[in-house]
């Protein structure tokens, strides 16, 4: 078994992040929950005295991927290395027992993301010889437990952040593993997450992205017990001096409500820019999925937010591949990406993932049919988002500034549409909105001219019904 780390020296972490934006956030409050226990993040993991591998189960082949790692893991301890080896997040949730089996010798906890608050005592644990599996659902609140970041460590994360919320998903798509990985669906008291939002404006934050595997099904109590939507969050978040925007993600169709809808209508703050799944344009393979929604909620649901919000953009997932899927099915896909325009969108074959459902269909899509209709779908996507880009040429927009440009005398920042923009500026503009004539777009970006709020001039019907074509 490793040895506990020395306490001669600063200890060393170094997480390695797979996955989603809420990995992403669990890794920093990981970092955060051993920051006063003397560890300091490194980039490097040939200099680390604690590994962890912060695992997704979306991605095909996630275990695979983390028993690779950890034999390249086995080698650097062969070398003479010395360091603890965990495995985090949702693999180890779901394949803990058979991580620790496997992997025996190579790996010294595995823990799951309810348990990232225990981490100081699961060292601990380690360093007295245990090798530790947690993936138990605690009764306590981890993030009653997770300190916050120091503003110095808040600051180097830069000027936007991640912010947990909710947690959890009582939808069971029968393509997921969320609900057996993070549970049901639990919503962050609403004092709580202002809390954690007011430190990170305090510390320089400018835009918050709420995140949850369920986001928009959020229903935290407020300090009256009363049941809150995440429209009145937003409102209430709003209400923060300095923060500039908020952003949130992934949302279920099934739970876009009328508030929320109303609070893209109302909350400046609030940017127009969607991401909601739809997965398949197919209602037979919406069925087969347990989506709980058809291709015409969906088409109506769009409708209603767009009546809300002309200059609403939208983002997607799309499964291909999913057991049973014909080719109309996968015409059907097509149909209604052509039909809705999507900014942007995530695309995945479908995998098998061990205890869902869909693990046990019988009528599986043969692997090359899936690459196949997967590069067909990625076309159309990518011609779409390079349409999204044109479309936003000539426009006036609102651009938060993030960092220096790649050119000298550059700067850079993001559109309300989450596009990088870049353009020419001092740095002393960096953490400020700028509005931005949207001159030229490329593949990957689009270039911007700062103007001035004299000549700046509000969006023409013409430009409203631009976006609002997507």
């Amino acid at each position: 078994m490793t040895q506990a780390p020395t306490e001669l020296r600063p200890k060393k972490l170094f997480i390695k992040t797979y996955g989603c934006q809420m990995n992403v956030y669990d890794s920093d409050r990981m970092a955060d929950a051993l920051a006063p226990h003397g560890y300091e993040p490194t980039q490097t993991m040939d200099d680390a005295d604690l590994v962890v591998l912060n695992t997704c189960h979306i991605r095909e082949k996630a275990s695979e991927k983390v028993f690779s790692e950890l034999g390249r893991l086995a080698e650097l301890r062969k070398e003479g290395r010395n360091f603890m080896v965990g495995v985090a997040g949702c693999v180890a949730q779901a394949e803990g027992e058979e991580i620790a089996r496997r992997a025996k010798g190579r790996v010294d906890m595995v823990f799951g993301p309810q348990s990232y608050h225990r981490l100081p005592e699961l060292i601990a644990r380690v360093a007295a010889g245990e090798m530790v599996l947690e993936t138990e659902f605690p009764t306590e609140d981890k993030f009653e437990h997770l300190p916050a970041a120091s503003k110095l460590v808040t600051r180097t994360r830069g000027l936007t952040a991640f912010l947990t919320v909710q947690e959890g998903c009582d939808k069971f798509c029968s393509f997921c593993v969320v609900p057996y990985t993070r549970g049901a669906e639990t919503s962050r008291p609403v004092e709580q997450v202002l809390v954690e939002a007011r430190n990170l404006v305090d510390a320089g934050v400018r835009e918050l992205t709420l995140l949850g595997q369920n986001v928009n099904a959020y229903h935290g109590l407020d300090a009256r017990g009363r049941s809150v939507g995440l429209g009145e969050l937003c409102a209430r978040l709003a209400e923060i001096k300095g923060l500039a925007r908020i952003r949130y993600t992934t949302s279920h169709p099934s739970d876009m409500s009328d508030e929320l809808i109303e609070a893209h209508r109302d909350n400046d703050k609030l940017m127009p820019y969607l991401h909601l799944p739809v997965q398949s344009g197919s209602d037979q393979i919406l069925k087969a999925m347990n989506r709980r929604h058809t291709r015409a909620d969906y088409f109506a649901l769009i409708e209603r937010i767009k009546r809300a919000r002309p200059d609403m953009a939208l983002s997607g997932d799309f499964i291909v591949g999913f057991p049973g899927e014909t080719d109309a099915d996968f015409a059907q896909t097509l149909s209604i990406v052509r039909e809705v325009g999507y900014a942007s969108a995530y695309t995945f074959k479908y995998s098998i993932r061990p205890g869902t459902p869909g693990a046990t269909m019988t009528d599986q899509v043969d692997e090359a049919k899936k690459t196949e209709r997967l590069a067909t779908l990625n076309e159309l996507i990518t011609t779409q988002m390079r349409d999204f880009g044109k479309s936003v040429v000539g426009r006036t927009l609102d651009v938060l500034i993030e960092k220096p440009g790649r050119m000298p005398g550059q700067i850079g920042g993001r559109s309300p549409y989450l596009q990088a923009v870049y353009m020419a500026g001092p740095e002393r503009l960096i953490g400020t909105v700028q509005p931005v004539l949207i001159v030229a777009a490329g593949n990957n970006s689009i270039e911007g001219k700062i103007v001035t709020h004299e000549e700046r001039r509000p969006a023409s019907v013409v430009e409203s019904q631009a976006i609002a074509a997507f």
